[in-house]
């Protein structure tokens, strides 16, 4: 991985660091691509059951892509388009991931910072975290793949009132909205997100991958078809289900192995 962005390992959690700490984790184009591929790779990896994803330090989650890179990177509509591409893969990647993510938020967490946290299945923040997508005052529009999470979460009125106002909002206001799901002293975010990162390790990985897609797929309108419906009965067949019932009947932890 670049080391722009870096992966940590702890057994079956993984730490995902946007690392550019000096820049308060601001994104590049080539943080995007690497945000990605690093996602990817740990969606496929079977040892993995639990992504956290965090900024370096505790003074900013992200504050979204650096604007000194706009004048290289993002000057016309063309090369727009080309760095819209690697931002919306990586997004893709974020949705599709197999593993449940945890956005761990210190600090500000604004635009394409939030974008990213939005595409996390628990986002738990400080209290002193800030929100926000001023990009009205930039003359730039939030693309579909972009808004689209920010409307799952909030809602389109209020992912309008975000857009439209382009103010930054505190925590409580961001749990209010539906943006973050817990907040917490700051003093307390590391530890409440590792403590939700091996309370979903200690679980069912299968189970947990199931509930992900099903959820994904519940905000289809589709009618659920027949084959949908008996997907949900396909974890009375795994062996992770005969070790959990098993271990609940012994009063024991159980020792799921994906399968």
């Amino acid at each position: 991985m670049s080391d722009l962005i870096q992966v940590e390992r702890d057994g079956a959690i993984a730490t995902v660091v946007l690392n550019r700490p000096e820049k308060l984790n601001a994104l590049t184009k080539p943080m995007w691509q690497a945000l990605g591929d690093a996602v990817n790779t740990l969606s496929a990896d079977d040892t993995v059951r639990c992504i956290v994803l965090r900024g370096a330090g505790e003074k900013s989650f992200s504050p979204g892509n650096d604007i000194a890179e706009f004048q290289t990177e993002r000057s016309n509509k063309a090369q727009a388009i080309d760095y819209g591409h690697v931002m919306h893969a990586t997004a893709a990647a974020l949705a599709n991931c197999r593993h449940p993510l945890v956005a761990q938020i210190h600090g500000i967490c604004v635009g394409g910072g939030m974008e990213i946290a939005s595409l996390c299945d628990i986002r738990i923040c400080g209290e002193s975290s800030r929100f926000g997508a001023p990009i009205k005052n930039l003359g730039l529009v939030m693309a579909y793949q972009e808004m689209a999470p920010l409307v799952r979460l909030t809602g389109p009125d209020v992912a309008l009132e975000i857009l439209l106002e382009g103010r930054i909002f505190d925590a409580a206001e961001a749990k209010e909205k539906g943006l973050v799901t817990r907040v917490v002293p700051d003093a307390q975010v590391a530890a409440e997100a590792s403590a939700a990162a091996r309370r979903i390790a200690e679980g069912a990985p299968l189970v947990a991958q199931w509930h992900k897609k099903f959820a994904r797929r519940l905000a289809d309108p589709r009618p659920i078809s027949d084959a949908e419906y008996e997907e949900c009965f396909d974890c009375f067949d795994t062996e992770d289900f005969r070790i959990g019932y098993a271990a609940f009947l012994a009063k024991q932890k159980p020792g799921f192995v994906g399968k």
